[in-house]
């Protein structure tokens, strides 16, 4: 008796793990299998051609049929566009300034969401307001901002391009806080102020730390934002200030010589900081999008 319920247990377990396994390889499912590759295959092969173009030689570059992977890889182009073609001029500037961007729209933008959040400054309709700026695209104003940088002789300086790209980087960067700070309980700094906090006190050891995620994804885009913006670049830099992108877009269409290899050995370099960044904040990134999303 108890030995066939033991093989009756054992049937059914079997048949259970059946059934398990025929829900796991379903059709739907390696469907979606298959789009989710070809997709991953498509976004990475553009990756995949510039950087192996960054260590071709370059009677490698446009050879026929094309070469997939160089027999002799060579660093050369990297020297080349570091050293020769203002590479290391636009890294520093971009450097510097979507460092200084990041640091004021956080500080700025944390600010700004926090009395909104708390003090309902403007009303509920000012913080989609503020949104609203981004709507309009860059091009509709760069002409009256480039007449305006001239007048102020902010053209080619970093300040110029700090404080421009700061003001757009604000409006995302209140959005996001505003939202995360209006999903946390106010009851952690009414108990900070009872405690004998001031209400700067109560932001900086209790509301900044709790809001981490949302800071660390507001300032990740901020940086990322500055990091690759280049029509306000193209348009208000010409040497000292020049940005990487800038350098990379004047290599691409140089036209005395061949450049591919150069170009790639920049766009490699630029991608550098950003996919770091992405790599270090990735946790913070993915919960400060969720939970500042929750209300708004």
């Amino acid at each position: 008796m108890a030995v066939d319920t033991v093989r009756l247990g054992r049937r059914r377990v079997h048949g259970t793990s059946r059934v398990v396994r025929g829900r796991r390889f379903r059709p739907g499912a390696i469907a979606r299998f298959f789009y989710i590759a070809l997709f991953t295959l498509f976004l990475l092969a553009p990756f995949y051609w510039v950087a192996v173009t960054s260590i071709k030689p370059s009677d490698d570059l446009l050879a026929n049929p094309p070469v997939w992977f160089p027999a002799h890889p060579t660093t050369l182009h990297y020297t080349t566009s570091l050293e020769h073609m203002r590479g290391w001029l636009g890294l520093k500037n971009s450097l510097i300034i979507a460092s200084a961007v990041t640091v004021l729209a956080v500080l700025i933008g944390s600010a700004a969401a926090y009395s909104m959040a708390r003090f309902r400054t403007g009303g509920k309709n000012l913080a989609f307001w503020v949104l609203s700026q981004r709507f309009m695209p860059p091009i509709a104003v760069v002409i009256p901002v480039f007449l305006m940088f001239r007048s102020l002789h902010l053209v080619d300086s970093r300040i110029g391009l700090i404080l421009l790209y700061t003001v757009f980087a604000l409006p995302f960067t209140i959005w996001m806080m505003y939202a995360y700070f209006r999903q946390m309980p106010i009851e952690l700094e009414e108990a900070a102020l009872v405690d004998g906090c001031s209400r700067w006190q109560a932001l900086w050891k209790v509301a900044w730390p709790l809001a981490a995620p949302g800071i660390v994804s507001a300032g990740a885009f901020a940086f990322i934002f500055s990091w690759t913006e280049f029509l306000f670049a193209l348009v208000l830099t010409s040497a000292k200030a020049v940005t990487l992108p800038v350098v990379i877009g004047e290599t691409a269409v140089e036209s005395q010589g061949n450049y591919f290899g150069v170009a790639s050995a920049l766009t490699m370099v630029s991608l550098i900081p950003a996919v770091l960044l992405g790599i270090l904040v990735q946790r913070h990134i993915v919960r400060g999008l969720t939970l500042g999303a929750v209300q708004g």
